[in-house]
């Protein structure tokens, strides 16, 4: 239940749909260039991370390979470290009230999954 509730605050006031909606835009466009269409599945898989993110974590994929690991490299120098950058600003400010450091720590929660999203699936935890 608790879970439940963070998740819907979340949503609504620690950026949960604002952020969903980013990354499903992005996964859009990256859909649409053909080529990257593989960085659309890692923006997609972090939309739906962001959109619920208390109740569940970011694991990495066993049969990961080497392709992964080198589209990782590319999406942290075009993508990951300016996500990550705001991820973690926007934790420190949500962190600055008692009311939102639970969306603070959500938001560090994200950091690793936007850094380094290939070859990572998100799991539920117990």
């Amino acid at each position: 239940m608790i879970r439940f509730l963070l998740n819907a605050l979340w949503f609504v006031f620690g950026s949960g749909f604002v952020l969903a909606i980013g990354y499903g835009l992005a996964a859009l466009v990256c859909f649409v260039l053909i080529v990257t269409i593989p960085f659309g599945v890692a923006a997609l898989r972090l939309a739906r991370y962001s959109l619920w993110p208390f109740g569940r974590t970011l694991v990495e994929k066993p049969d990961a390979g080497l392709a992964s690991g080198a589209a990782n490299i590319v999406w942290l120098l075009v993508a990951g470290w300016w996500l990550a950058l705001s991820h973690i600003l926007a934790g420190i400010a949500q962190c600055v009230s008692i009311v939102g450091i639970p969306f603070g720590l959500a938001n560090f929660k994200l950091v690793p999954a936007a850094l380094w999203p290939l070859g990572r699936e998100v799991v539920e935890t117990p």
